[in-house]
C-alpha cells in the first residue's frame, strides 16, 4: 500500500537556466517552414500562427531502500555527468503515468521490480549545460524492491548500496538537485522512524 508522505522539498535552481533550451537553434516553423519569432516566452510563426513554448521535461526517479536502510545509487554511463552517482530513474514518455514510468526506468537501469512507499518531492533542474540544456521537472519517490535481479544496464555503468551516513559527496553526484534530494531522503527516513 502506497503511503503518501511529503516533505517541503526546496525547488533547486539550475546552474544555467536555459532560455528555451528545448527549442535551441530553432529558426523555422516545423509546420510550414516559415521564419520563427521569439516573443512572450515562446516561439511564434506569423505565417501559420503556430506557437511553441518550451516546457520542463518530466522525469521520475526512485530512492530505492533495502531492508537494512541502505540506498541504491547508479553511476552514470553517459553524459551529462558521466561517471557520477545518480538516483535511479529517467525521462517519462509522452502521456506516460509517472508511476508506470518510474517502474519502467528502474527495471531498465537495475533489473529490479519496485513498489513506491512514499512520494518524496519535486525538484527543478537542467539536463546538460549551456544554451541547449533543457529544464527538467523531477519527481522522486522512495521505494522498496519486490523482485528482479540487480544488474546495471541502460545508461548506468555501476550500482551500489550506500548507508545513509556514507552517501557520495556533492562533487561525486550528477545534477544540481541530487544533493538536496538525498538530504530530503535522510529527513524522510528520520521522520518515518519517529512515526514507528
Amino acid at each position: 500500500m502506497l503511503r503518501l508522505r511529503t516533505l517541503q522539498a526546496p525547488v533547486c535552481g539550475c546552474r544555467y537556466v536555459a532560455s528555451m533550451g528545448e527549442h535551441h537553434g530553432w529558426t523555422t516553423c516545423p509546420r510550414c517552414a516559415s521564419r520563427l519569432e521569439r516573443a512572450d516566452g515562446g516561439l511564434h510563426c506569423l505565417a501559420c500562427r503556430s506557437h511553441y513554448y518550451a516546457n520542463s521535461a518530466p522525469t521520475a526517479s526512485a530512492l530505492i531502500e533495502d531492508d537494512g536502510g541502505r540506498l541504491l545509487l547508479g553511476r552514470r554511463a553517459i553524459e551529462p555527468f558521466l561517471g557520477r552517482w545518480d538516483t535511479i530513474g529517467g525521462f517519462l514518455h509522452e502521456g506516460e503515468d509517472p508511476l508506470v514510468g518510474l517502474r519502467r526506468e528502474v527495471r531498465e537501469e537495475t533489473g529490479l521490480e519496485i513498489e513506491p512507499t512514499g512520494f518524496l518531492g519535486t525538484w527543478i533542474d537542467c539536463y546538460g549545460d549551456g544554451e541547449a540544456a533543457i529544464s527538467t521537472l523531477n519527481l522522486f519517490w522512495v521505494a522498496r524492491t519486490t523482485g528482479g535481479v540487480l544488474a546495471a544496464a541502460d545508461d548506468v555503468s555501476e550500482l551500489a548500496w550506500f548507508e545513509p551516513d556514507a552517501l557520495p559527496g556533492p562533487d561525486e553526484l550528477a545534477f544540481t538537485e541530487i544533493a538536496g534530494v538525498l538530504a530530503a531522503w535522510r529527513q524522510f527516513v528520520a521522520s518515518a522512524s519517529r512515526e514507528n
